[in-house]
């Protein structure tokens, strides 16, 4: 991966942020936070737009939770702003519009699932109907079951049902399915999307870069507390991972890899896949050294080879300039 890609999606990026930072719902402005010697955001900038889902992605220690946290309220910037329709985040006005779901969460054990829900219902003026919530989490069988009794996929879905239960125009999602199984992980999925089309902005961090890739309209890769990459699911696997070719061919492996713009080349049983950054003259070049080429198939690389290719490049930029800890 070449450096000057990553430095052409954040010029990219930045120049999106300034043209339409006004029509934001949310917005962290140059934020930087540290905690000691630990730079965990750097000049940050971010905007959640109206009807968006976006997935903040990157390793562990990136900034992501951080960068929810700062939205939440729940910790302040060093510098910067941070504001949530144009208010402070902690004020009672504007929390009544969030809702949020972190990665720890303390609720009381002995509480039963209906009683949880009722109890932070209270705290919102026009909250959802109870019946709603369970239906929307899939909790209406386990309803009366206490909190501590449940596995931990079941208390994900409630602590899903607690952050809905104001209404939420802002929806905060720090790993929502850890600990679902693939039904639950797809249930929840669904009522995501319902979500953003009656409207909703929702941050969603996840490991899980299927799930990004299912829901997301844009992805922002992270990765020491800078933006990496910036674009819809499509772009970041387009302009990083490029596209892979897989055929039947005689043209040898050592014919293949010296072929313009190829990246890799492997042999899969009795097909090749190939690597490359620009498919089309690959191809053409395919089929003019081998009439006999069968079962061609062209695709765009994954957004899992994306991240990787981008968090992989950062840091071995970092380490040769000496900046890798």
């Amino acid at each position: 991966m070449e450096s000057g890609l990553i430095a052409s999606l954040e010029k990219d990026f930045a120049a999106e942020e300034r043209f339409t930072s006004n029509t934001g719902v949310a917005q962290l402005r140059n934020v930087s936070k540290h905690y000691g010697p630990v730079v965990a955001l750097q000049n940050f900038n971010l905007t959640l737009y109206p009807g968006e889902l976006l997935a903040l992605l990157g390793p562990n220690g990136a900034g992501k939770t951080t960068a929810v946290k700062l939205f939440l309220g729940l910790a302040k910037a060093h510098s910067g702003s941070v504001r949530i329709f144009g208010a402070d985040p902690t004020l009672p006005q504007t929390r009544r519009r969030i809702g949020s779901m972190l990665q720890i969460a303390k609720v009381p054990e002995t509480l039963r699932v209906r009683e949880h829900i009722d109890l932070f219902s209270s705290y919102y003026p026009r909250p959802l109907p109870m019946d709603d919530l369970l239906a929307i989490a899939d909790l209406a069988k386990i309803k009366d079951r206490r909190f501590g009794d449940l596995s931990g996929g079941q208390k994900q879905r409630v602590l899903f049902a607690i952050a809905l239960c104001g209404d939420p125009d802002v929806l905060f999602l720090d790993e929502p399915t850890v600990g679902l199984d693939v039904e639950a992980r797809r249930i929840l999925w669904e009522q995501i999307r319902s979500l953003t089309a009656r409207g909703k902005t929702i941050l969603l961090t996840t490991h899980y870069l299927e799930e990004a890739d299912a829901l997301a309209h844009r992805v922002v890769v992270l990765n020491k507390g800078r933006i990496l990459a910036h674009g819809t699911p499509a772009d970041i696997k387009t302009k990083t991972s490029g596209r892979r070719i897989r055929c039947v061919t005689t043209i040898s492996l050592e014919s293949l890899r010296a072929i313009p713009t190829v990246l890799s080349v492997h042999q899969d049983r009795e097909a090749v896949e190939i690597a490359t950054q620009c498919a089309e003259p690959v191809v053409r070049e395919l089929l003019m050294r081998d009439p006999q080429l069968s079962r061609l198939e062209v695709t765009s690389g994954g957004l899992e080879e994306a991240f990787l290719a981008l968090t992989r490049n950062d840091d071995n930029e970092g380490a040769h300039n000496g900046n890798g800890n």
